[in-house]
């Protein structure tokens, strides 16, 4: 469809239209005019639309013969001046917001040329820009009325002064946020009072904004209020429509600004939905498109030119055509949508600048060949894609209650394609019915998903990464196939979507955590208040409350792999670098756009690989009793295989040793994404099976990424019996709450899991006995009451009486566990502050940073008394940084510190030192130099990496150093007589750095890491970029020596 350009008669229609009313609400009502051009923008109230449809389909059926172009651009977390993206480095959506949220002011490191609010609204030919606030600001209470008001004047101003269309101002029209439903009767839920009281002011504040600057306004809040008064369940979680609610809201909206119409009864409504669904569908990866940062962002150079331009241009022409398609389906017409299609641009063909000769996939026996085990250890291949074609690109795994095995598949990564089907993403079961070790069944329990990197059981359902959502998959008939699909939260960024919410992992009560890389700005809209995320963390996730949390935002690139050890610690795989490390010294209340404190790396330098994928400790008495309280991690490039460490107690935190190497492939194509033991405590591997994984090397479409292969791999200890697998599903209380006693620590997390889904009176009256009857002397005696003290936290009814009998616990591990258990029922527990108080005096220093991190989410009052506390006390290095910056965070205090990279060389000029300084940032910049090669410049040998420090290629020829920058190498190389197999080429900085970028970054490794052979220069960098301009491919170092051979 051509954009609408308004002729004379329609412009004098338009304009007398806008000028007839002020208040929709008055009774004063637009004419909506044929080929108008609607957009929503706003907040989470309007986004959640597209995954209803409702109100574009009840406009389409009021006007069918007006060929409406309606664009939904609304975001989770948007504001009228704050609307961040990460394809974009300004967050404001007009000149000055950013006076109004002073809390936003640090950078969030956001990049690309992804265009602003304006130009989305000038590039579609905005007429009627209906928009959407309120909820998210009215968090702020009475003291940021004022401030809220001022920005809604700044922004109606603005908005008023644009011409969208080409021809006119906008016509403006202003929705409220909807009122708070209270569903505490039969939820953990806010019951809405003062949530509505704050939802009523703002809406009041709304009204007289819009009164003074007559633009329309909708209060949706009195109406909404109203429908929830009669008692009819319109929410999902007190501050969310459910589909009901919005198709009532549809209603509303439309007759509220435009006038109730009449729809002709001929008209199928099924049909203009479901092409309202489709068209919105297709809008979605255009507005929202998955993975983003290779289309618009940071990593668009070197391959995004190649391929991305043409992809937006084909996505709007389809939806261009699906605008036709809903037109028809109004009028009752037939429309072809393939043939259509067909007549869209045909993308260009990518080619593969994989060069290696390796590449091959093995099959049954001669994969498992490749696989070296460890002594006593054996591995066999429980199922593959030959046998399970669905089994494609598996990426997470996890065992349910009846020991079946739950794989999440999505060949569609790195993300939708225009021109192909859907995507058609699993989450399938796998089971071994008769006992032999290998999958003969499979049942695909939800399919048509789109990159399912994470998922996680719960009483009601499995929740699945489905960005930007999360969603709630139910199985309501009992026949292992999703019926009910629900979203529950919306927000969740996929600006890379192999750095979306996966890796998800629930603590010791169910709640969930979930792994989010860097790049990422996360914001959503919950009951309890806005959640506003930047860059690497982890969410925390409350099925029993619905809450979510940022539960730590730390200087990571891209966590994939969180383990809970039995004692209700969890660590966490950088994945991107090669630590491991513990998560809660970083979990203190973060401050948006600054990065907590990081704890120290638990893996021994010299053990270190990257990238890393999947955590897992070894609580199984299937494996050797040495090993028990190991966590075991993957690695995907250069080992291929499976290390283990030991963790031991090292003051308030933890140190590691290297014990071996469980499991190591020589096949490249060997992925090890995630493990988990099974019921019988043998352990499962998941392997991506993928020829290529480098996302900086090879373009995102480049052919020769696998969308068909897969392998599930069974690890056991044959010389030591498996488990009988403990009795879970169908059983009764008393024998689930025996499975506590176990040594096994998946026995007793699917066993918690269990329990969280039957009655909560039956289980806490008999867990009341269970703990009664427990022998006092045996060895395990205050685990086993902890375990009691997760299930009734788990139950959201948390014992209070056995936690702080477990406060007072002579193992500092159960009194840390305690205070953790503490932190997060402050709703139940009315004494917590005190009984943090008294933690954050503990002797041992792990249970007074449980104490300082659960302070530093409370009020400022109360947080200062714990604080005030626990300052008295010694801090060792795990406590020191997560006390001062949570005390300065309480405070108001906090400055962000400057680091000034410049080296101190007293033989470098001035000029020399901003060079240097600028060349730091280039290398440390994530997925760039350091990432590989490490900060310290001596790279990670187990995994392929080559050290640059003394390198003969860094300090020898500097025209061949360039040429390495500039076009990348691949394949075998000698560095400092070590053979590297250059599995993974290095990135082509060609088109992501200018002249003067690369030789910073060159300067600045030839004179770091005990490197000393000067500075090169801009006009060297260009003179060889100009000689090799024509060169296609990466270079092989044969080419490179042949051509500059090393001094001799």
């Amino acid at each position: 469809m051509k954009p609408f350009k308004a002729n004379l008669v329609q412009y004098i229609l338009f304009c007398l239209s806008f000028l007839l009313f002020t208040s929709c609400d008055d009774g004063k009502k637009i004419d909506l005019q044929p080929n108008t051009h609607i957009a929503l923008i706003g907040n989470n109230l309007c986004s959640r639309m597209m995954e209803y449809d409702h109100f574009e389909t009840e406009l389409y059926m009021r006007y069918p013969e007006h060929n409406l172009y309606i664009r939904n651009m609304c975001d989770p977390g948007n504001t009228a001046g704050f609307r961040p993206h990460p394809g974009r480095f300004d967050p404001w959506a007009f000149p000055g917001a950013q006076m109004y949220h002073p809390d936003k002011q640090l950078p969030s490191h956001s990049e690309g040329h992804f265009a602003s609010p304006d130009e989305w609204l000038t590039n579609h030919k905005a007429d009627i820009v209906l928009a959407f606030f309120g909820y998210n600001e009215s968090f702020a209470g009475k003291d940021g009325l004022a401030n809220f008001s001022a920005e809604l004047k700044a922004f109606i101003a603005h908005t008023k002064g644009q011409m969208y269309n080409g021809v006119s101002e906008p016509q403006l029209v202003m929705v409220s946020p909807i009122a708070f439903q209270d569903l505490s009767a039969s939820r953990d839920l806010p019951d809405g009072k003062k949530i509505n009281e704050n939802l009523q002011l703002y809406t009041t504040a709304m009204k007289a904004v819009c009164d003074e600057q007559k633009v329309p306004f909708i209060d949706v809040f009195g109406e909404t209020q109203t429908w929830f008064n009669s008692g009819e369940e319109l929410t999902i979680d007190g501050s969310q429509l459910n589909d009901a609610g919005y198709q009532k809201l549809a209603v509303l909206l439309s007759d509220k600004i435009f006038g109730k119409r009449k729809i002709n009864p001929d008209i199928q409504k099924e049909k203009v939905a479901e092409a309202v669904k489709e068209k919105n569908w297709i809008w979605h990866n255009d507005i929202k498109i998955p993975n983003g940062v290779h289309v618009y962002g940071r990593r668009f150079e070197p391959f995004g030119p190649d391929n991305y331009p043409a992809e937006l241009e084909k996505i709007r022409q389809m939806t261009a055509i699906r605008d036709t398609a809903i037109w028809k389906a109004a009028s009752n017409q037939p429309y072809d949508l393939v043939q259509a299609d067909q007549r869209t641009k045909i993308l260009p063909e990518v080619q593969t600048n994989y060069t290696s000769g390796e590449g091959k996939y093995l099959y049954g026996d001669d994969a498992l060949a490749t696989m070296k085990m460890a002594p006593g250890f054996k591995v066999e291949m429980f199922a593959s894609e030959k046998e399970f074609p669905d089994l494609a690109n598996p990426v997470q795994i996890a065992f349910d209650n009846k020991g079946r095995l739950w794989v999440a598949t999505m060949p569609s990564y790195p993300h939708y394609k225009p021109g192909d089907s859907r995507p058609d993403d699993k989450l399938i079961i796998l089971e071994d019915t008769d006992g032999d070790g290998k999958a003969d069944k499979q049942t695909v329990f939800a399919d048509k998903l789109h990159l399912p990197i994470g998922f996680e059981f719960a009483p009601k359902g499995v929740y699945v990464t489905q960005s930007p959502h999360l969603k709630l998959y139910t199985d309501t008939d009992g026949d292992d196939k999703a019926d009910k699909v629900e979203v529950i939260l919306s927000g969740f960024d996929d600006h890379d979507t192999h750095h979306a919410i996966s890796a998800f992992c629930a603590d010791p009560s169910g709640a969930i955590y979930m792994a989010e890389g860097v790049f990422l700005h996360t914001n959503v809209e919950t009951s309890y208040g806005p959640v506003n995320a930047t860059n690497g963390g982890f969410f925390r996730y409350n099925p029993n409350r619905n809450h979510l949390e940022r539960t730590a935002q730390l200087p990571i690139p891209n966590p994939w792999g969180i383990a809970f050890d039995e004692w209700g610690q969890n660590i966490f795989a950088e994945t991107s670098g090669p630590d491991v490390r513990w998560m809660m010294p970083g979990s203190i209340k973060p401050m948006y756009g600054m990065e907590s404190p990081i704890s120290a790396t638990l893996v021994e330098e010299k053990h270190m690989v990257r990238p890393t994928s999947g955590l897992e400790y070894v609580y199984s008495s299937h494996f050797p009793e040495e090993m028990q309280g190991d966590f075991l991690i993957n690695n995907v490039i250069g080992f291929l295989g499976t290390k283990q460490h030991r963790l031991t107690d090292d003051s308030s935190g933890y140190k590691s040793t290297f014990r071996q190497d469980l499991i190591q492939s020589s096949d490249p194509n060997f992925r090890p994404v995630d493990l988990e033991f099974a019921p019988d405590g043998s352990l499962y591997i998941a392997d991506w099976h993928n020829m290529l994984i480098g996302h900086m090397q090879h373009n995102a479409r480049d052919p020769l990424r696998d969308h068909v292969h897969g392998r599930i791999y069974r690890v056991t200890y044959p010389s030591r019996p498996l488990v009988k697998p403990a009795k879970i599903h169908r059983a009764t209380i008393t024998e689930l709450l025996e499975n506590l006693i176990s040594t096994d620590y998946r026995t007793r997390y699917r066993t918690k899991r269990e329990l969280r889904g039957r009655n909560a009176k039956e289980v806490l009256s008999a867990i009341e006995v269970w703990q009664t009857n427990l022998d006092k002397n045996a060895p395990r005696y205050e685990h086993h009451l902890l375990e009691a003290l997760w299930v009734t936290w788990g139950l959201n009814k948390v014992d209070q009486t056995l936690l702080k009998q477990l406060l007072s616990s002579a193992d500092f591990r159960v009194r840390a566990a305690a205070v953790r258990v503490l932190r997060y029922t402050g709703h139940q527990v009315k004494d917590q502050v005190s009984l943090l108080q008294k933690s954050a005096v503990d002797e041992h220093g792990r249970v007074r940073l449980e104490a300082i991190v659960a302070a530093s989410w409370l009020p400022q009052k109360e947080a200062l008394s714990i604080l005030d506390i626990a300052k008295t006390k010694p801090m060792d290095t795990w406590m020191k940084a997560p006390f001062e910056r949570a005390y300065a965070y309480v405070t108001g205090t906090f400055k962000p510190k400057i680091e000034d990279a410049v080296s101190d060389n007293p033989n470098f000029t001035a000029d020399q030192k901003l060079i240097y300084k600028k060349g730091k940032e280039i290398y440390e910049r994530e997925g760039f130099c350091s990432t590989c090669h490490q900060k310290n410049g001596f790279g990670l040998q187990s995994s392929g990496f080559p050290p640059l420090s003394r390198s003969e290629w860094v300090n020898q020829s500097t025209e061949r150093l360039i040429k390495i920058t500039l076009k990348g190498v691949y394949g075998p190389m000698k560095v400092k007589g070590v053979n590297y197999p250059g599995q993974v080429p290095m990135t082509p900085y060609e088109g992501m750095l200018n002249d003067d970028e690369v030789a910073a970054v060159l300067s600045y490794i030839r004179n770091s890491f005990g490197n000393n052979t000067g500075f090169v220069s801009a006009s060297e960098v260009a003179k060889v970029r100009a000689d090799i301009k024509d060169k296609k491919g990466f270079y092989i170092s044969e080419e490179l020596l042949k051509s500059h051979p090393h001094d001799k």
